[in-house]
């Protein structure tokens, strides 16, 4: 459990994480539909993984609306993948309930 990577486990970013590992990329308003959190909250923990270089934000317009979106790197994709290694091992081992 030691070893696990704390910044992908904490549950809000490991839920951000996963969602992007599953598209290409994804606009903040789909993101924050999809993981349930506050703009605030998810605004905060993304931070955290860019930070981590997990996550890379990018900022546009369409239109004269503001657009963020967001891709999970490749950094971000072999610590997820890292992560899920771990846990199943972990999880493997407890031998059932």
């Amino acid at each position: 459990m030691n070893d696990l990577d704390r910044v992908i486990h904490e549950p809000a970013r490991l839920t951000i994480v996963a969602l992007l590992a599953g598209v290409k990329e994804a606009d903040f308003l789909w993101l924050m539909r999809e993981s349930e959190l506050t703009k605030g909250n998810l605004s905060s923990h993304v931070a955290k993984l860019e930070e981590a270089g997990y996550v890379e934000v990018e900022k546009t317009f369409r239109g004269k609306i503001p657009l963020t979106v967001l891709r999970l790197t490749q950094a971000g994709a072999a610590a997820f993948a890292a992560y899920k290694r771990q846990m199943s091992g972990l999880l493997g081992k407890s031998g059932g309930a």
